[in-house]
């Protein structure tokens, strides 16, 4: 699977570009604030009909316009393959396959599997534990269509409780009764959550420690660590002895919603520990780790997006992460860099077919 062409308008910085893409390794250079990472955005939202780096669809859409279009043309499975999606003020968005439009986005989740590697993954360091469940979720949904169907349905039914539990409060009231079909429902989605959270994990970490042992040539030990108060009660349970804390607060404030990964360096937290280096190459094996797992469970090899990985990062850890992409595990890889020399030294020793665009 590759992409072929990119075509956009009025997408982001973008009035009106088309871009041809080589099988294997493409790399767009240049200055800070030109539009590099804005290529990488928008294959991105063809894979997840999202922007990777702005959640405000409509700010996506260049100033002073009305509406954006992305277009990629897609080789997969030597099948020819259009997806397009596009945004108009005041209107809701568009996703199509084949000029068929989708009704529901999720459906699509997985159909052009892809992995994203930038700066902005340093949240999941520096960030809540929100931040962490939805990259677990990310990996698992895009090739458990019931397990996306069953987060949807459980935070949707979690919402609805919140906002019963806030009518009772302003209300001076409590029914019993019906709080206890909301959480028999909150029951019965979480058991499957959970389950297919801790099977994944079981198969993911050992990948992670593989990856990060190579870049960073086995110097530093680390390990990820699946937190859940469902490891130790069951969620009926929990929720029984934290109903008056519910009721106080407002909220529910147990459950498979408040999951956590806790990233290890040396048996210490990696935010507080690790230097930029190392916390850098922890969340570069974390989506490589990533890419393999999606492999090993899809028919496809998924679309790398590599931006602006190699700043912060000394001169073996860049050769660790060459040899790593050079493998004939990896498929199309697009990267963006500030330095065209450095891209293309690193690039020449990967001896694939590549193509560098200057912007």
């Amino acid at each position: 699977m590759y992409l072929k062409k990119l075509s956009l308008i009025n997408f982001k910085n973008f009035n009106s570009k088309t871009f041809e893409f080589k099988e294997k390794i493409n790399c767009f250079v240049g200055q800070n604030g030109v539009g590099k990472t804005n290529v990488l955005d928008a294959i991105y939202y063809l894979s997840f009909a999202k922007s990777y780096f702005n959640p405000i669809a409509v700010q996506n859409i260049q100033h002073n316009k009305k509406f954006f279009v992305v277009e990629g043309d897609y080789s997969i499975n030597q099948r020819g393959e259009k997806i397009i999606c596009s945004l108009k003020k005041g209107q809701k968005k568009i996703l199509k396959r084949n000029g068929k439009t989708y009704e529901k986005f999720s459906d699509h989740i997985g159909q052009i599997p892809l992995v994203i590697i930038s700066p902005s993954d340093r949240d999941l360091v520096t960030e809540g534990s929100d931040t962490r469940r939805k990259f677990i979720d990310g990996v698992i949904s895009q090739q458990d269509k019931k397990y996306l169907q069953d987060l949807i349905s459980y935070n949707k039914i979690l919402s609805q409780r919140n906002a019963l539990l806030k009518y009772f409060a302003a209300n001076r009231t409590f029914d019993a009764v019906n709080m206890e079909v909301y959480d028999n429902q909150l029951i019965t989605y979480s058991s499957n959550i959970y389950d297919k959270r801790k099977n994944f994990l079981e198969s993911f970490i050992p990948i992670f420690n593989k990856k990060y042992k190579i870049i960073s040539n086995d110097k530093e030990q680390v390990n990820l660590v699946y937190k859940s108060q469902l490891h130790t009660s069951s969620f009926k349970d929990l929720l029984k002895k934290s109903i008056e804390k519910d009721k106080i607060l407002q909220y529910t404030t147990v459950g498979i919603h408040k999951d956590d990964l806790a990233f290890e360096i040396g048996k210490h937290a990696i935010k507080k520990f690790g230097s930029q280096g190392q916390q850098k190459s922890y969340l570069i094996a974390l989506k490589f780790a990533q890419f393999e797992f999606i492999k090993q469970q899809s028919n496809l090899v998924p679309i790398l997006l590599l931006d602006d990985i190699f700043d912060k990062l000394d001169e073996h850890r860049v050769s660790q992460i060459i040899e790593l992409v050079n493998n004939d595990q990896f498929g199309q890889i697009f990267i963006t860099d500030t330095h065209s020399d450095r891209t293309e030294n690193a690039i020449k020793r990967s001896n694939k077919s590549y193509q560098i665009f200057k912007m």
